[in-house]
C-alpha cells in the first residue's frame, strides 16, 4: 500500500515542501530511502523502527521504500522521522490516508518514540502558511516558536503516541500554544552607567545608536573599548515584530534558539574570537549555515582586536555590510542569509598599545606600527561611518558615582530618534534606519543648503574622502539631526559627523 503526507526541510533559513512517499510491498525485506537523502535523514530508518516498535506497531517484514520529494534536492536532517513513521502506519493501515491530507509534519524521533525538537520551525510555519496548508504538527518544544506565525492551525506533541492517537480521532492534540512574552530589552542599569568620564564617547555610542552606525573604536588597552562597545546594546530599541521574524528565522535554522521559546525580543550581539574563519564569519559549511555576521542580523557585530582577525575573513565582511544579506553559492544550490549588521571594531594603535597614548615611550618601529595597521584593508575601514579616539580615564573620574538617569535619557532619546526614522522611511520599506540608506534616500531626505553643502565639499577635499564615506557623513548628519528633533540638516550636524571622521594619513 502507498501513502503520502507533507513534511520541510531547510535550504539555508528558507523551508520548501518535501512530499514524503511511503510504499509498503511484498517482496524482499528491505528499508529503502531515496530522493537524495543524507546521513541523518538515511540514519532515520532505525530511528522510525524501534520509535514504532515502542508503540506496539513494530513494522513486519516488507519490502519498504521512501522517496522524497523532489527527488533532485539535496534533503538534511531529522525532520523526516515523523512523517516517515506516519507514512509506514497508513500504509499499514493503522492510521487512516485521510487524516494526513492538509498537514505539515516535522520531527525528530527518539527511539522511544520521543519528539525531538528540529531546526526552522518558524520557517517551516510560514511555508505553511504561503502554501496555505492547514495544520502543522511538530515538537511541543517547537509549538511556541511556531504559533508565533497568524493563520495557522500549530499542534504540538511531545510522543508519537499522541500524534498517532490524535491521528485516529481518539484524542485531539492541544490547541495552538499561548505565545510566551518575547523576552524583555536589557535591563536599565546596563554597561552605560559604569562608565566613567569618557563623554565624547557616550555622545558616539548615541549617535550610533540612534542610526546603526558602524562604528571603529581606537586606543590604548585599558580603555574602555570593550566595555563602550558592549554598552551598546543597552541603547537599542527591542526589535519591532517584522525584525524579531527576521532574526528568530536565523537563530532558528542556526539551532540557536532555546526549546520552548518564541520570537526574539532583543537585538543579538555577537563577539566572535579574533581567531574565526571566514565560513565561521559569514557562513558556509554543508549544508550552509548562518556566519556571525548572519546571527548579528538586526544587531551589533563586535569585533574585538580587529588587526587580530584574519584577512581573508575581514575582507569578506565587506560585500554583507554593503548589501545586507550573504549569498553562499554551491554546485548544488545557492543560498542566501540576511547580514543587515551594526558593525563594531575595536582596535590598538600598534602592536605594544602605547603609540600616542600614554608618556610611556612606544617600543614599536615605523614598519611595525605599518604592518600592524595594514592588516585592515581601506575599503572595509571606508564602511566605518563613525570613527573614535578612546583616551584611557581620568583616574579621579572613576570615583566619580554614576549620573542616575544617563541612560535612560540616552536611551530615550535614541528611541525618539528611532521613531523618526521609522515615520520617514515606512511608506518605502525598504530601509528601516538613517545607516541603510542609498544614494537616492540620501537625495530624498538629506537636502543641505548651498552654504552648508559647500562646507561638506571643502572638509571632503581636505580629509581625502571618497564618495561611500561622503554619503556616510551625510547618514551620520542626518542622525544627529534627528536626535535634535531637526528636519532640516544644517552646518552643525555636518559639521560633528566630520569631527567623527579620520584625518588623512
Amino acid at each position: 500500500m502507498l501513502a503520502r503526507l507533507s513534511s520541510a526541510a531547510l535550504l539555508g533559513i528558507d523551508a520548501y515542501r518535501v512530499d514524503v512517499e511511503v510504499d509498503v510491498a511484498p517482496g524482499l525485506p528491505g528499508f529503502q530511502v531515496v530522493g537524495l537523502p543524507h546521513g541523518a535523514v538515511r540514519e532515520g530508518r532505525d530511528r522510525v523502527l524501534s520509535a514504532l516498535a515502542h508503540i506496539d506497531r513494530a513494522v513486519p517484514p516488507r519490502r519498504i521504500v521512501v522517496n522524497l520529494a523532489p527527488a533532485d534536492v539535496p534533503k538534511e536532517g531529522s525532520a523526516f522521522d515523523l512523517p516517515i513513521a506516519l507514512g509506514l502506519l497508513a500504509a499499514a493501515g493503522a492510521v487512516p490516508v485521510a487524516s494526513l491530507a492538509d498537514t505539515v509534519f516535522v520531527a525528530e524521533l527518539g527511539l522511544d518514540g520521543s519528539l525531538r525538537p528540529v531546526r526552522g520551525a518558524l520557517s517551516v510555519a510560514l511555508l505553511c502558511v504561503d502554501e496555505r496548508v492547514r495544520t502543522l504538527v511538530l515538537p511541543r518544544a517547537n509549538a511556541r516558536e511556531a504559533s508565533a506565525i497568524a493563520g495557522l492551525e500549530v499542534l504540538g506533541a511531545d510522543h508519537l503516541r499522541e500524534v498517532v492517537t490524535h491521528l485516529r480521532g481518539e484524542r485531539r492534540l492541544g490547541d495552538r500554544p499561548p505565545p510566551p512574552p518575547r523576552n524583555g530589552p536589557p535591563p536599565s542599569a546596563g554597561a552605560l552607567a559604569q562608565i566613567r568620564g569618557q563623554p565624547r564617547a557616550k555622545r558616539v555610542l548615541e549617535i550610533a545608536a540612534a542610526g546603526a552606525h558602524n562604528l571603529l573604536l581606537e586606543g590604548p588597552p585599558g580603555a574602555g573599548k570593550t566595555l563602550l562597545a558592549r554598552a551598546l546594546p543597552t541603547l537599542l530599541p527591542p526589535l519591532a515584530e517584522r525584525e524579531a521574524v527576521e532574526v528568530t528565522r536565523v537563530h532558528s535554522a542556526a539551532g540557536l534558539l532555546p526549546a520552548g521559546g518564541s520570537l526574539l525580543e532583543r537585538r543579538p550581539f555577537r563577539a566572535p574570537h579574533h581567531s574565526i574563519s571566514e565560513a565561521g564569519l559569514v557562513g558556509g559549511g554543508r549544508p550552509p549555515r548562518p556566519g556571525e555576521v548572519s546571527l548579528a542580523h538586526r544587531g551589533v557585530l563586535f569585533l574585538d582586536e580587529l588587526p587580530e582577525f584574519r584577512r581573508p575573513a575581514l575582507e569578506s565582511l565587506r560585500q554583507p555590510l554593503e548589501e545586507g544579506s550573504v549569498l553562499i553559492a554551491r554546485a548544488r544550490a545557492s543560498v542566501r542569509f540576511p547580514s543587515r549588521v551594526q558593525l563594531v571594531a575595536a582596535m590598538n594603535p600598534c602592536p605594544c598599545g602605547l603609540r600616542g597614548a600614554t608618556a610611556t615611550p612606544c617600543p614599536c618601529s615605523q614598519e611595525a606600527v605599518r604592518r600592524y595597521r595594514s592588516r585592515i584593508s581601506g575599503p572595509l575601514l571606508d564602511r566605518m561611518d563613525l570613527f573614535l579616539w578612546v583616551p584611557r580615564a581620568d583616574l579621579r573620574a572613576l570615583a566619580e558615582a554614576a549620573a542616575p538617569d544617563a541612560e535612560a535619557t540616552t536611551r530615550a532619546a535614541v528611541a525618539t530618534a528611532r521613531a523618526r526614522q521609522r515615520a520617514r522611511f515606512e511608506r518605502e520599506g525598504r530601509v528601516l534606519v538613517n545607516a541603510h540608506m542609498g544614494i537616492a534616500d540620501l537625495e530624498r531626505h538629506v537636502r543641505l543648503a548651498p552654504p552648508v553643502r559647500a562646507l561638506l565639499l571643502e572638509a571632503a577635499q581636505r580629509l581625502a574622502l571618497s564618495a561611500r564615506a561622503y554619503h556616510r557623513v551625510l547618514k551620520v548628519a542626518r542622525t544627529i539631526a534627528d536626535l535634535d528633533d531637526a528636519d532640516a540638516v544644517d552646518a552643525p550636524h555636518v559639521t560633528e559627523a566630520l569631527a567623527y571622521r579620520p584625518l588623512p594619513p
